[in-house]
């Protein structure tokens, strides 16, 4: 009979990444089957496959390296998810939890553990410093259920760098004070090191991302730039003594508004990490975890007790403390707690530190049971956390979906995408992307025109392969598309037809970059498409990529208010402010500008609103002064015979190659049906001040209509 163990630990390549693999399947098929969060799967499994498990694999330097880009992917994607205008608006938030989660658990480990474990004071310091940071390893849950930009997620992924920073301070003290160089100079040294590579980080590479994004569309391209500018990051912030993760984080920080959260490139990012690297980081933190030690009774067992307690209590006292001071429900202080207690990359980082500090010839600051607790601690912090996550995050999404249970039947959405051109059709996908309601998660229509001609057949191959490019496109954005080749005698009758086939509720098509808006254009073709269509149509003109404008500038007319389609359209552009964290200036008359800001301050809070007084249409031209080439230039118009239309809309095309010829535009024609009264009720709703108006309106109209009856009847009797 064969020994089967001389074939452990596999050290084949090959073989440990197939093994790797086989535990990223399986494990949440399992997990799952459970209940038990996918997470604590991969860290199990690193503690049975590991050296101190069944020994099945060697950790070799594969887990080094892909653990190490798992343990930046997450912090890295923590960055890049967060809410930015949230963060700035609630900067003191950010600032006093940050304190409160790094100071708790420093002051109680510090006093118990010089108090209970009997360490000298630097020991307890390093210990102190070791729970009060914290890794965001639960943070995959949150991205799972969607709850990125929750108050309680953004406040636990701020906390975090906090605490990181100041535990890092710390242990670079502490490592000062053993080499002899704690004095002054080297603290400014340090301070130093440390404003040049902020400002290396936040000059440069938002510069760099500007340009490369603006002249490199390809996908693949534009994904290794972004992995190379988080690694940049975090090898400098290891040059500067600071840890990697820090680095990455900000690095995620700088890209957050070039970066879409809805945009394709997205996708991949999350995709490469989610199905990756990050499970490679928790496998390999569970293969470093000696579970072993704990059968072996004695001091460790204590020691272990101990830290779990002291991590995770220190970690919810902060966060539930946090959580009433800023009366937050009760799941958002669950939420935090799950967040911040779980300790592993930087709490891995500084005990390494601690191994290489001499307090004596041959004599460690960290002992051996030092060493194991934290090990063995990580397990345990990892799974509570895990668990606490999982909860608190279900709790949320069900109490969301509960109090929205109605809004698909609410809202009608479903976009259709005219396209024609290869050079427009991805830039009409991510402004659809950037507009649609995630919370419906429809998909869209993409729709390709063939003139019925001798060319139609290989029209219609190259239709149906610009389709084929555009559904690739959708699909890393993770957004269902249907799509359609229609032969037609007549574009404008083509497009209506599909319309009302699938039932569609607005079009988004492109006006090509290098032609003029011409006066046949925008009177053959597009009369000929609104008629019998009066739902909402925006054209779209693009002169440089949609993530790298920094702000949509809309000039609305007279009495747009007062239109059916007003909330669609302002909807459709408060989202893509949003999404794309970019400033939008509404340029209106003033009742406009309160309504519109009543709806913003309502529904669209993150959103960097600005709001110029604008009373005649005439004023365009001034308008184009103030429109910068990476702003996008938002027209409302309206079609005759409404309330908001006005003759010199007929001006605007030339208006337009006059002066804005050069910059990337929107022409937006609202819905058209309904009934007037429904719009001014939308606008009252909206606007409470505007009530008594309308009612001295009615009333003056009411003893109008008394005032003529008698003289009509009079001269109807004549």
């Amino acid at each position: 009979m064969h020994d089967l163990s001389r074939y452990f630990p596999i050290a084949d390549p090959t073989l440990i990444f197939f093994v790797v693999l086989c535990i990223i399947l399986i494990a949440p098929i399992i997990m799952g089957k459970l209940r038990i969060p996918h997470i604590i799967g991969m860290v199990l499994a690193g503690v049975l496959i590991g050296e101190y498990g069944l020994n099945i694999l060697q950790r070799d330097d594969s887990f080094e390296l892909f653990g190490k880009v798992g343990m930046y992917y997450i912090m890295f994607l923590a960055g890049l998810e967060m809410d930015l205008e949230s963060m700035r608006k609630s900067k003191n938030h950010f600032l006093i939890f940050g304190l409160l989660t790094a100071i708790v658990p420093f002051v109680i480990t510090y006093v118990l553990s010089t108090w209970v474990l009997g360490y000298s004071r630097i020991a307890s310091l390093l210990l102190g410093c070791i729970m009060a940071s914290n890794t965001l390893v639960a943070y995959p849950i949150i991205g799972r259920y969607g709850l990125q930009q929750h108050p309680a997620s953004a406040l636990s992924v701020g906390s975090t760098m906090i605490a990181l920073f100041l535990s890092l301070t710390v242990i670079a003290a502490i490592a000062a004070t053993f080499s002899g160089s704690g004095g002054w100079l080297f603290w400014a040294y340090f301070t130093l090191k440390i404003v040049v590579f902020c400002a290396i980080l936040f000059f440069s590479l938002p510069r760099m991302t500007r340009w490369f994004l603006h002249r490199y569309s390809d996908a693949v391209m534009q994904f290794i730039f972004v992995m190379a500018a988080m690694f940049f990051s975090a090898a400098l912030a290891e040059a500067v003594g600071l840890e990697g993760i820090l680095g990455a984080f900000l690095s995620g920080l700088i890209l957050n508004r070039y970066i879409p959260r809805l945009s394709p490139l997205m996708g991949r990012i999350e995709f490469i990490g989610n199905a990756l690297f990050i499970p490679y980081f928790l496998i390999g933190v569970g293969m470093l975890i000696n579970v072993r030690l704990l059968f072996h009774g004695g001091e460790i067992i204590w020691v272990v007790l101990f830290m779990v307690f002291v991590g995770t209590f220190g970690k919810a006292l902060a966060a539930y403390l946090a959580c009433i001071h800023f009366r937050l429900p009760l799941s958002s202080g669950h939420l935090m707690c799950g967040l911040t207690t779980a300790h592993a990359a930087g709490a891995i980082a500084m005990v390494m530190v601690g191994m290489r500090l001499e307090t004596a010839p041959g004599q460690h600051l960290v002992d051996d049971n030092m060493l194991n607790g934290v090990v063995i601690m990580i397990l345990f912090t990892c799974i509570i956390s895990s668990i606490i996550t999982e909860r608190a995050a279900k709790h949320i999404v069900l109490h969301d979906h509960s109090d929205q249970h109605n809004e698909k039947d609410q809202d009608d959405e479903k976009i259709l995408l005219p396209v024609k051109y290869p050079e427009l059709a991805e830039g009409l996908l991510n402004v659809a992307i950037m507009m649609r309601n995630t919370k419906l998660n429809r998909g869209f229509v993409a729709l390709n025109i063939v003139y019925d001609d001798q060319n139609r057949q290989e029209n219609q191959e190259k239709g149906r392969r610009l389709l084929d490019d555009l559904v690739k496109a959708a699909s890393a954005a993770d957004v269902r598309l249907q799509t359609q080749v229609r032969v037609a005698a007549n574009i404008a009758n083509g497009i209506k037809h599909a319309f009302k086939e699938y039932d569609a509720s607005e079009i988004i098509m492109g006006l090509h970059i290098h032609k003029e808006i011409s006066p046949k254009f925008w009177g053959e073709f597009a009369q000929s498409l609104y008629n019998g269509l009066n739902r909402q149509i925006i054209f779209v003109r693009l002169k440089q990529p949609l993530n790298t404008l920094r702000c949509i500038r809309v000039a609305v007319p007279s009495r747009a208010e007062f239109e059916y389609g007003f909330q669609r359209w302002l909807e459709r552009l408060l989202r893509m402010a949003e999404n794309l964290d970019c400033r939008i200036v509404f340029n209106a008359r003033k009742d406009c500008n309160d309504l519109i800001r009543a709806y913003m301050n309502q529904l669209h809070s993150s959103v960097r609103g600005e709001f110029e007084t604008m009373e005649h249409w005439n004023e365009l031209p001034h308008l184009a002064a103030k429109t910068n080439d990476d702003h996008l230039m938002v027209f409302v118009t309206s079609r005759k015979g409404n309330i908001s239309y006005k003759t010199a809309f007929e001006k605007l095309p030339k208006e337009i190659e006059q002066f804005y010829a050069q910059k990337s535009l929107m022409i937006v024609f609202p819905d058209q049906y309904g009934d007037l009264m429904d719009a001014m009720t939308f606008a009252e709703s909206q606007h409470q001040e505007e009530q008594s108006a309308y009612k001295a309106i009615a009333n003056w109209l009411h003893s109008l209509h008394h005032r003529l009856l008698p003289k009509a009847k009079a001269n109807k009797n004549t």
